[in-house]
């Protein structure tokens, strides 16, 4: 348990990208390497990531090929991608390329939507390009990191943000037959979850104090939802999801309905939750319905059922930024580096943010 493993992060000025850089800081077998931003090349990322200014004090952000150095010069690094959707692909491809080069070991882990499908055909469809690495897909592997005990390949991908959500409240329930495999989701997300740059729905004045749905039935997140939970049951999933903009800045909560399969309570749904996630310790069933505020800043994310009749609802409250997308993906390299996989992430929430 004395290894340390430095850290290059791609994406470098982007929200999740700062939130790999805050959980890398406070990692005990983490050591921020580089992080690589293109337009900010050499400048402190204090004046990015003021919030961060403490714990990096004079360090830049550098240009890829100092970042492709860095990890030249290690034995065993990790790359965090914070990139964007059909770019990330590309520059993992690149520096995984130098480090076999270079005859050193290279460790990826992305959070864009580059490695969530296993079809580079389907990936192109949805995201309206082509991959950019397709001989890269078999290397990765795309999950909620509960529902793969251990990844069965050298590096890994976290679902989306909306996506894991859903995931960690259906594929339980799938899996243990007490559900139909028939989902209708509504999800509420944070502002960070819309990225950094401004757009009209996230501008301060239509976002504070509103709540409104976007992209009904056709959001991206929904094939990806069906294609891991087959990937992760054996069973093929109909779902038809809404998701929603809400006036607060970080946290998902998403709600699914379902019937039943067989008969069930409420105690044996939340047990069968609670069975699934025995050996989980970032994943918690509540006995109350789960509250973003007890969530957000963190990477936990609390989940609880209902049943009523023939209907089930299973509700779940996450950090979009954290066990959505960053803290899942450090989750993900605690597993490829053979760590407790809380490492560096079992702090517990905020609660007043």
């Amino acid at each position: 348990m004395s290894d340390v493993w430095p850290v290059v992060i791609l994406g470098g000025t982007g929200y999740v990208a700062g939130e790999m850089l805050r959980l890398v800081n406070g990692h005990p077998q983490l050591k921020f390497s580089a992080s690589v931003s293109t337009s900010q090349a050499d400048a402190p990322i204090r004046d990015v990531f003021p919030h961060l200014g403490p714990a990096l004090a004079d360090q830049c952000f550098v240009g890829f090929d100092d970042a492709l150095a860095a990890i030249e010069k290690a034995p065993h690094s990790v790359l965090l991608s914070g990139a964007p959707h059909g770019e990330s692909a590309g520059i993992i491809g690149q520096a995984l390329d130098r480090a076999q080069q270079a005859g050193v070991r290279l460790t990826a882990v992305d959070a864009s939507a580059d490695f969530r499908f296993a079809d580079p055909d389907q990936f192109a469809a949805i995201y309206g390009k082509p991959h950019p690495r397709p001989d890269l897909i078999p290397e990765f592997t795309c999950a909620v990191p509960e529902h793969f005990l251990s990844a069965p390949t050298a590096h890994a991908a976290q679902p989306g943000c909306f996506a894991s959500s859903m995931l960690l409240g259906i594929v339980p329930l799938v899996a243990a037959g007490i559900c139909q495999p028939s989902f209708n989701v509504s999800a509420v997300t944070g502002s960070t979850g819309a990225g950094r740059k401004p757009r009209a729905t996230t501008h301060h004045p239509v976002r504070q104090s509103n709540l409104f749905a976007y992209q009904p039935l056709t959001h991206r997140h929904q094939p990806e939802v069906q294609s891991l939970a087959q990937a992760a049951t054996g069973i093929e999933l109909d779902l038809n999801f809404v998701p929603h903009s809400g006036p607060f800045a970080r946290g998902i909560h998403a709600t699914s309905f379902a019937k039943l399969a067989k008969t069930a309570t409420n105690d044996d749904l939340n047990a069968a939750l609670t069975d699934f996630y025995a050996d989980s310790p970032l994943v918690h069933v509540t006995a109350d319905m789960p509250r973003i505020k007890d969530v957000a800043g963190s990477c936990h994310a609390h989940l609880s059922a209902r049943v009523e009749g023939d209907t089930v609802v299973v509700c779940v409250a996450l950090d979009n930024l954290l066990k959505g997308a960053a803290g899942g993906c450090l989750q993900w390299a605690n597993r490829l580096l053979g760590l407790p996989e809380e490492s560096g992430l079992a702090a517990p929430a905020i609660g007043w943010i």
